[in-house]
């Protein structure tokens, strides 16, 4: 390929490769054609990158920024980026592992200078088929590196044991992985940088459904934006973005939607409505609801 002297536009190409590549295309093929002046070419290169007026792939998210940036014109930016780390083992335990690790002490949103206290990663059973993604860490949460243990989680825990299972059977994890100041509803910017990493998770665990616990979820999970009322209620085809998809032994999660616990306290009216989503759960998966005790 020859070299791209421009480094907006080398820059612009990068962007794309690393679009594709979130949706799992890691393999690029150059299509023969006839001759043409370096100035056409250029031209028609620049008509392909993400700033033309063409439409974008995604209408409804826009572009996510890229975590890193070329630093020097001499570096091989158009170098398609090397697989994940977890792709490389099967263990979804060493996985994860491998997930946290790529984390890190992570700086790459403007969270980490917002008085978070650590990274809050997920936690449960690495193979669950059941999977509950909330919004984002709060104060309790902050402070023990757990999601959903404060008041919310106490109602998260009972809608899970209504359910026939135990905490430990599921697997639960949030959009961003560090609270947001005074518990405010996470930024577009921040759940575009962070939810790559869950998705990452959910691609190990490979649950069968994932339960995502309020707007902010669903909306980032499926990339709808559309008013609770109309996303809950049935079941959507969920593969993660950058999820390998050739996997024979995982074709992707049902995704089903329903209130945060943290509004069902505000609102305990809507509880019996969030009892209905879990029912529909409950059936896909064969759970019965554990029989009542005097």
């Amino acid at each position: 390929m020859p070299i791209i002297a421009n480094l907006e536009l080398r820059r612009a190409l990068v962007d794309r490769v690393r679009y594709y590549n979130e949706l799992g295309i890691f393999d690029f093929y150059r299509r023969e054609r006839s001759e043409t002046s370096s100035a056409s070419a250029s031209t028609q290169v620049e008509q392909e990158s993400p700033s033309s007026s063409q439409p974008e792939l995604r209408e409804e998210m826009p572009p996510r920024k890229p975590a890193v940036v070329a630093k020097t014109v001499q570096e091989n930016v158009l170098e398609v980026p090397a697989s994940k780390p977890e792709h490389r083992v099967s263990d979804p335990v060493a996985a994860l592992k491998l997930i946290r690790e790529d984390l890190g002490d992570c700086t790459r949103c403007k969270l980490h200078q917002q008085g978070r206290k650590q990274i809050v990663f997920g936690v449960g059973n690495p193979t669950a088929d059941l999977m509950f993604v909330g919004e984002g860490p709060g104060a309790d949460e902050d402070a023990q590196g757990e999601p959903f243990v404060g008041r919310a989680g106490q109602l998260l825990n009972n809608m899970i044991k209504a359910m026939g299972l135990r905490r430990e059977d599921i697997y639960i994890a949030n959009v961003v992985k560090c609270r947001p100041p005074g518990n405010r509803t996470p930024e577009r910017d921040e759940c575009d940088t962070c939810s790559p990493f869950l998705m990452r998770q959910i691609a190990v665990i490979k649950p069968k459904v994932v339960v995502a616990l309020g707007a902010v979820a669903s909306k980032n999970l499926l990339a709808i934006n559309a008013p609770m009322s109309e996303l809950r209620g049935r079941f959507y085809d969920f593969m993660p973005v950058g999820a390998r998809s050739g996997d024979p032994n995982w074709q992707g999660a049902k995704l089903a939607v329903t209130y945060h616990p943290a509004f069902l306290l505000r609102d305990p009216r809507q509880k019996g409505e969030a009892w209905k989503d879990l029912q529909m759960v409950m059936k896909y998966l064969g759970l019965k609801p554990p029989p009542k005790t005097d």
